[in-house]
C-alpha cells in the first residue's frame, strides 16, 4: 500500500492459514460495463460468489481457453506471454489470474483461467484510490510510484499467504515488470476489505478503493487465497 510503515504492518505478522469470514449475499445493483459488454453483464448480480463461465477462442495444446469469449482475447494473449517471459518465477502453471481494469468495479473483473480445463471463474476486486480520484468506478490512471495509492499494471507473482496487522489474511505479491516493480516496497497485496462486500456495493453502486492493492470480499478471499499460494501469476491490464 503506501509507505514503509504500512509495509511493516503487512509483513510484521506473517502466518499461514485461510480466511473464513462470510459476506452478505444481498442483491446488488450493478452499473453497466463500458462499451455495453453483454458477456460480463450476464453474470448473476445477486452474489459475489464466483461462477464458472465458458471462455476466448485461444488454445494451449488441446485445451480451448475461454471458448465463450468472456475474457478479452488480447488480455489472455498478454497473460500467456507474461507467463512465458517470467517462467522462472512462475512455478504454478496450471492457472492464471487476470485482472481487467477496463471493467467497472461493480462487475466481476478478477478472473481465474484454468489452463488445464479452459474454464473461467470470476470475482470482484477493487482498484486503487489514485487510479480513480473522481470515484467513477473506473480505473483510469496507473502508477508504480510509492504513495501514489494507484493500481499498477503488469505481471505479479504470488509470494505466499500471510497475515498482516491491518488487513488480516492476505497474499503477498512481487511485481515482475517495470510497471509494477515497486509492488513489494509499496506492500501491494491481495486482501479482503469491507468496501468490497455486497452491502457497500448495494449502497454505492461500486466497490470502494484500496491503496493500490487487489482487495476482495472476505468470502472471495477465502476461496482464492489457498490457490494464490507461492508461485502463481496474476496479470493486470487495462
Amino acid at each position: 500500500m503506501q509507505n514503509l510503515s504500512r509495509r511493516g504492518l503487512v509483513l510484521g505478522a506473517v502466518a499461514l492459514g485461510s480466511a473464513a469470514a462470510a459476506s452478505s449475499w444481498a442483491k446488488a445493483p450493478l452499473a453497466s460495463l463500458a462499451g455495453g459488454d453483454a458477456r460480463l453483464s450476464q453474470l448473476d448480480p445477486r452474489t459475489l460468489a464466483p461462477r464458472t463461465l465458458g471462455a476466448t477462442p485461444a488454445s494451449t495444446g488441446t485445451v480451448t481457453l475461454d471458448p465463450h469469449g468472456v475474457l478479452r482475447k488480447p488480455l489472455v494473449d498478454a497473460a500467456l506471454k507474461a507467463m512465458d517471459r517470467h517462467g522462472d518465477r512462475i512455478t504454478r502453471k496450471d492457472a492464471i489470474y487476470l485482472v481487467d481494469f477496463t471493467v467497472h468495479s461493480s462487475k466481476p473483473r478478477l478472473f481465474r483461467l484454468d489452463l488445464e480445463t479452459g474454464q473461467v471463474r470470476a470475482f470482484r476486486t477493487a482498484h486503487g484510490l489514485g487510479s480513480d480520484r473522481a470515484r467513477t468506478g473506473y480505473a483510469t490512471r496507473f502508477s508504480n510510484v510509492p504513495n501514489s495509492d494507484a493500481s499498477s499494471l503488469g505481471a505479479y507473482v504470488t509470494l505466499g499467504q500471510s497475515v498482516g496487522a491491518r488487513d488480516g489474511a492476505n497474499v503477498l505479491l512481487d511485481g515482475l515488470d517495470s510497471t509494477n516493480s515497486e509492488a513489494r516496497n509499496r506492500a501491494i497485496i491481495v486482501h479482503a476489505a469491507q468496501y468490497c462486500e455486497i452491502p457497500f456495493l448495494d449502497r454505492f453502486g461500486q466497490l470502494g478503493r484500496s491503496d493500490g492493492c487487489f482487495a476482495l470480499s472476505h468470502s472471495d478471499l477465502a476461496q482464492v487465497r489457498p490457490d494464490l499460494d507461492q508461485g502463481r501469476l496474476i496479470y493486470a491490464a487495462a
